[in-house]
């Protein structure tokens, strides 16, 4: 893992790294042109982001081959503080949300991205491709206006086109990125030929120069915090959950372990630096990081050529790169949609529990329509209830009296919020002999809820005047008991040791 994380020359195709950042650089240019426009800025604002979060996340991120750069997700989420406050707040707010992400990161709260159910990871994913799908329908208009007759014909033969040389150039050599090659041909069969179709100069002009230090042009106080504050938060909290997600299904793809941690700190940095550069922030992005995986890179090679190519295409190339045709970049994407799609969910929804296939359909259908961040937290609440209602009817009391006329309760299952109601009517208070001996030896206590229904147990007891002994609760248990401490039995041999969440 050490080793997979740092920049190495050893070991390296550096034709396919190379080759796959052409084409993951071409293939950024229209998005980031797209989200700029959404969230109101100029185009070099979106260009500028790309360049930055591509070439640091590539260089100090936690997932070799993983692309970041300027995302839809964002620009939703800062669109209304630059139509409301104009274009100089958005800078702090993205330079405060990059703080926030390396607090997480420098917390090493980024692991906790692995807590995500299955269920949801499937639904983030399937959810992300119709994402995808969907945006690139709006390639298809001109000033507003859908294209029809000859033009919409002529782009949809060249996007067909596009995706057959991605489907089956592999099959008959590989030397060359399955993508690059239907951008190269798709481009040179519209120039070559004079066909009038949409072209990445028709979305905008991508010439400019190098950027430059920026100092945010709003005043130093509370009340600009107060009003970026609640973006920083949001550009923070999006910005880390979609990157986590795609590094933990890159992880899954390459069946190798990036670190979240680290990500996260690299997120944060890119973000300051993105902001203090005139760039409007990014994260992580699915698309072009598929493109790069499906390409063959492996290594951060291919994210620093990314970068590296967007800005010489910036400075040098704009002419040239902006004579691609549209086309060919909406069957790049279009192939990446279906090949990001998880079509075998599909055919497990009749063989997994209900509860996740409605988790999983939830979260695809959030994300589309609303956005990233809520699909993913409505998701893991959905999970965590599931979870709870399951382990909350498992709870059980095996009885038994013994030649003593003693009562023996021994329960089964955790005792935790979801379970102590459960917990506490197994007993028979009131028709119970005089002692009572409930045995956790099958159990554990998991938190205070557990601990308070124990508690009122021994006081239900203590009403019918009978005397009940507590065996095998763990020392943690036994420190937070507090009426029904001297009920309990201490074996210092055989009760267990585990610890009991609290609130301290």
């Amino acid at each position: 893992m050490k080793q997979n994380l740092q920049l190495s020359i050893k070991g390296t195709d550096f034709k396919t790294e190379i080759l796959s950042g052409l084409t993951v650089a071409i293939a950024l240019v229209p998005e980031a042109i797209a989200f700029s426009f959404i969230a109101g800025v100029s185009p070099l604002v979106g260009l500028y982001a790309a360049v930055i979060m591509g070439f640091v996340t590539a260089v100090l991120g936690g997932r070799p081959g993983m692309i970041s750069g300027a995302t839809g997700a964002i620009a939703v989420v800062v669109m209304p503080l630059i139509a409301d406050k104009g274009v100089d707040y958005l800078f702090p707010a993205i330079i405060l949300g990059g703080v926030l992400q390396i607090a997480v990161g420098a917390l090493k709260l980024g692991k906790f991205i692995r807590l995500v159910p299955h269920p949801v990871m499937l639904g983030f994913v399937n959810g992300l491709a119709i994402v995808i799908f969907k945006a690139q329908f709006s390639q298809f208009k001109i000033d507003g206006e859908y294209l029809s007759g000859t033009p919409l014909y002529i782009m949809l033969g060249l996007v067909v086109l596009a995706m057959l040389v991605i489907q089956y150039l592999p099959k008959v050599t590989k030397v060359v990125p399955s993508p690059l090659m239907a951008i190269l041909l798709v481009s040179g069969i519209a120039i070559g030929f004079g066909i009038e179709t949409p072209t990445v100069g028709d979305m905008a002009s991508i010439k400019g120069g190098l950027p430059s230090l920026l100092i945010p042009d709003v005043p130093f106080d509370m009340e600009t915090l107060m009003i970026i504050l609640p973006f920083s938060l949001k550009v923070a909290g999006v910005g880390l959950i979609e990157s986590l997600l795609t590094l933990t299904l890159i992880d899954e793809i390459t069946e190798t372990r990036g670190s979240g941690n680290r990500e996260s700190v690299a997120q944060g940095l890119a973000n300051i630096i993105s902001g203090f550069t005139g760039g409007m922030g990014g994260c992580a992005m699915i698309g072009q990081s598929m493109i790069n995986i499906q390409s063959g890179a492996r290594q951060r090679w291919s994210g620093i050529i990314a970068a590296v190519a967007l800005m010489a295409f910036v400075l040098f190339l704009s002419s040239i790169i902006e004579q691609i045709p549209i086309a060919a970049l909406v069957g790049v994407m279009f192939m990446v949609s279906i090949g990001t799609f998880e079509w075998s969910s599909l055919r497990i929804l009749n063989k997994v529990p209900k509860v996740d296939v409605v988790v999983l359909i939830t979260v695809s259908v959030v994300t589309v329509i609303e956005d990233l961040a809520v699909a993913v937290l409505v998701g893991i609440v959905m999970s965590a209830l599931s979870f709870a209602w399951e382990n909350a009817v498992r709870i059980r009391a095996r009885k038994k009296t013994d030649e003593f006329g003693r009562k023996h309760y021994e329960i089964y299952g955790p005792l935790f919020f979801g379970s102590a109601t459960n917990f506490f009517e197994k007993f028979d208070f009131k028709n119970d002999p005089k002692e009572v001996i409930i045995d956790f030896s099958e159990s554990r206590v998991a938190d205070l809820s557990g601990i308070e229904a124990i508690n009122k147990i021994n006081e239900k007891y203590e009403q019918y005047g009978k005397n009940v002994t507590f065996i095998h609760l763990s020392q943690d248990c036994v420190d937070l008991l507090d009426k029904a401490k001297s009920h309990i039995e201490i074996d210092h041999d055989h009760d267990p040791h585990y610890g009991v969440v609290y609130d301290a």
